[in-house]
């Protein structure tokens, strides 16, 4: 199947957060694992997601001006 258009603002802001709260959690577990302190391990966890969902965020929107990798019509015929 061919993607066509490029993503908006909506989808890339829904796929940032979708990904930085399972990331987070990932990263507060990690932290929770290693030092035994919930309330610390939470702390990291929620700035770690603030930062990189931002980072994510500008890392797809720089993507979008991108053409690499992108088809306008299908590779292959039905």
């Amino acid at each position: 199947m061919a993607v066509t258009g490029l993503e908006t603002r909506k989808r890339s802001i829904a796929k940032s957060i979708s990904w930085r709260i399972l990331a987070g959690f990932i990263t507060a577990g990690v932290a929770l694992a290693m030092t035994g302190q919930l309330a610390f391990a939470a702390k990291i966890g929620l700035v770690d997601t603030t930062v990189k969902l931002l980072i994510y965020f500008l890392h797809e929107r720089g993507w979008n001006k991108i053409n690499y990798g992108r088809v306008t019509t299908p590779d292959y015929e039905v």
